[in-house]
């Protein structure tokens, strides 16, 4: 296994695969899978003694972890396997993993989005820690969290109305906060922003540089998604406690439904996966929407608003 990890490792520094995925697994290796069966035989790694033990992961922890340790241990076996090690892939044959049913993802109407922006706006908690920018700017986008907090000014058009997403923000065991390139090719996109969107980014500039950060923290530096989303959850009250960063993705793709936007244009503006070979083949994806984008007119910020005690 520690083999199979330094390959993916080597891959990850490489860029072919995310650091954040070789930390998890590193640590769900060293965590679930090396004191439970680290010290067996090669020939001991059987279909059933790996089922017996992913299920039994399954019962403590979880879908989410058993799918990620199933990885690992298939990744290890596959490599065992391709050395003449195992005579094949015993993990291959192992029971199915079921998440069962998942809630219904849950988004905001256009007034429950007025109203949570009017509670951020309200806050100087969440001012100071510039919130209700950050808010609109991914109720504008649909951007991840992470691609939000990686922006810099040199991404953003302000005369084109448009922005660019193609980087991240990533915790590296070891290394910190990291801007790193978004996981695919897919989630790299151009998007069109709303004019309420272009008054509050252009209010945000300033004096600053290409190089700067649009959302940085306190001392210019990249901001901690996790510790932005305690911040979320701290202000939203009990009206919002559903509500969390991701929300707003979910929300636009709503509201872009709602306007009767296709598949693919939606698609195109959160970075999904292509939704068919056809249109991915056929159809340009340069800049999502038309001359306007189609969440011009909500959310913006009322008159006045960002003037007294906003954020250092």
């Amino acid at each position: 296994m520690r083999a199979w990890l330094r390959s993916f490792r080597t891959m990850a520094d490489n860029g072919r695969r995310k650091r954040t995925t070789y930390d998890q697994y590193e640590r769900y290796a060293r965590v679930e899978v090396y004191p439970h069966i680290g010290q067996l035989r090669f020939t001991e790694l059987t279909t059933g003694r790996l089922d017996v033990f992913l299920t039994g992961l399954y019962e403590r922890k979880g879908f989410a972890t058993a799918k990620a340790v199933r990885s690992v241990l298939s990744g290890t076996c596959r490599m065992l396997a391709r050395r003449d090690l195992l005579p094949s892939n015993p993990v291959r044959d192992v029971g199915r993993l079921e998440q069962g049913r998942k809630k219904a993802p849950r988004a905001l109407s256009a007034e429950e989005a007025l109203r949570f922006l009017a509670l951020l706006d309200g806050s100087e908690y969440a001012r100071r820690n510039e919130l209700p920018d950050i808010m609109r700017f991914l109720l504008a986008t649909g951007a991840r969290i992470g691609e939000g907090l990686a922006l810099k000014w040199e991404d953003v058009d302000l005369d084109g109305h448009v922005v660019q997403i193609d980087w991240t923000v990533s915790r590296i065991r070891g290394v910190g906060l990291v801007r790193e390139a978004v996981k695919t090719e897919t989630s790299e996109r151009t998007l069109r922003l709303p004019d309420w969107a272009v008054v509050m980014l252009s209010k945000r500039r300033g004096g600053a540089g290409p190089d700067d950060l649009v959302f940085p923290n306190t001392l210019g530096r990249l901001r901690d998604v996790g510790n932005t989303g305690k911040m979320l959850r701290k202000v939203r009250g009990d009206d919002f406690a559903w509500v969390k960063s991701h929300t707003a993705r979910r929300t636009v793709a709503t509201l872009l439904d709602g306007k009767g936007l296709t598949a693919r244009a939606i698609a195109d503006q959160l970075g999904h996966a292509r939704p068919s070979m056809t249109q991915d083949v056929y159809m340009g994806r340069r800049i999502v929407g038309e001359a306007k984008s189609p969440l011009d007119g909500m959310f913006a910020q009322p008159e006045g608003a960002d003037d007294d005690g906003d954020a250092a």
